[in-house]
């Protein structure tokens, strides 16, 4: 039979089709990472029940003695040895890859171009936005795949956490509310980690608890915490928490695959209400949001926003840089109040302000830091964002219940 080719459109190979089999088909669907041939990484394996899982995911919800999984869809039980490499999905992604666009191949960015440029670069482009009152219910914490771009939103709906597709569709949610196993009283924040797991601050627990992508408890984090508030992960799997009446910063190394904290110790003290923090993973910086209390030589008022200020440690939590609302209002014509803080791919430092609806980018923070607008529009209060490698930015605004995308305009 002769081939015919497809006319642009949803069926063509550059069409939804290919991004629909992208998402539904070639990225696992407990990690959301995509999979790939290693045999010893995220190669997909066929289980015994029919579902398909990448090999890091097996071997996570794998009995360690035992040698047997409950498969997360259908929870039966299967052995772990009678698994096997899906050679269709594996012969599918190299297909696609083999007759990929040339225009499709990742190429170094001529100077001066856009995609050259990070997020923090000047004025953003609302592209699209997801969720609204009902799907998300006062959000507080936004995380995304790194690879993926699946989303993790915290917020007070009766499943705290909720997980949506690139494309903004909601795909499950996990965490009760409560206290029991499994469950969270006060999401404050989350993160992802490099192998897929969901880190949560339950800030009504007094617990950081960690989660696998698909909701099985994979740990729970007591120790030390008081209310434990912002939480990050660098590119080594380290969490970063924030407490917020402990005044600390602390940092759990974890072992994901056994579900034990092997240390958990605080690595910066003496702080004033700390919430938000974020870890650039190309520089290794860490950067950190106090609230600080008003004082009778403040010009806001007591109803007014309060003074925040943000400091840039290095990768050894030596500080780089520091500075507050005060600082930053200087030579502007309003009084800035960081409410969550990012990098973007470049190491610039991106913050919101809550109180009045915009995104700014600070620029090198060892540099003298200038407030340059990306987002001016759009936003009621922002509360959380992601910079990703592919050049956007997410936004999560609490006071519109929905996760809102920006591009480079």
């Amino acid at each position: 039979m002769a081939d015919f080719p497809l006319p642009p459109g949803p069926l063509s190979p550059d069409g939804a089709l290919l991004r629909e089999i992208h998402i539904s088909l070639l990225e696992c669907k407990v990690c959301f990472e995509k999979y790939n041939s290693s045999p010893k990484e995220r190669r997909p394996q066929n289980l015994f029940c029919g579902h398909v899982l990448c090999l890091e995911c097996v071997r996570a919800l794998s009995h360690p003695v035992l040698k047997k999984l409950e498969c997360p869809f259908c929870r039966q039980l299967c052995d772990v040895e009678t698994t096997s490499h899906c050679r269709a999905l594996t012969d599918l992604q190299e297909l696609l890859h083999c007759h990929a666009p040339k225009s499709a191949v990742p190429h170094r960015a001529k100077e001066g171009s856009g995609c050259g440029r990070g997020v923090g670069s000047g004025a953003l482009q609302l592209c699209s936005a997801y969720g609204g009152w009902g799907t998300l219910i006062n959000p507080t914490g936004l995380a995304v795949f790194r690879s993926s771009g699946t989303a993790v939103v915290v917020h007070d709906g009766d499943q705290r956490v909720a997980v949506f597709g690139p494309q903004g569709r909601r795909l499950h949610g996990f965490g009760q509310k409560g206290r029991g196993p499994g469950e969270v009283c006060y999401a404050a924040d989350v993160a992802v980690t490099p192998g897929g797991y969901v880190v949560v601050t339950d800030a009504g627990d007094g617990a950081v608890k960690v989660f696998s992508s698909r909701g099985s408890v994979v740990l729970v984090a007591r120790d030390s915490f008081q209310t434990p508030w912002g939480v990050d992960v660098d590119n080594c799997g380290h969490i970063l928490v924030t407490d917020i009446r402990a005044g600390m910063l602390f940092r759990l190394v974890v072992d994901f695959a056994r579900g034990v904290t092997l240390t958990n110790r605080a690595v910066v003290t003496r702080l004033h209400r700390p919430k938000a923090v974020a870890c650039c993973w190309a520089t290794g910086n860490v950067a950190l949001v106090e609230t600080l209390p008003c004082t009778t030589t403040d010009t806001t008022s007591p109803t007014g926003p309060q003074p925040t200020r943000l400091t840039l440690f290095n990768k050894d939590f030596d500080i780089l840089s520091q500075i507050d609302s005060f600082g930053l209002s200087l030579g502007a014509s309003i009084w800035p109040c960081v409410s969550a803080v990012a990098f973007d791919r470049f190491g610039d430092v991106i913050v919101t302000d809550s109180q009045q609806g915009l995104v700014w980018s600070l620029g090198q923070l060892q540099a003298s830091p200038v407030l340059t607008p990306l987002v001016s529009a759009d936003l009621v209060r922002p509360v959380g964002l992601v910079a990703t490698a592919q050049n956007m930015l997410i936004v999560l605004d609490s006071g519109d219940h929905a996760v809102k995308m920006y591009s480079v305009s």
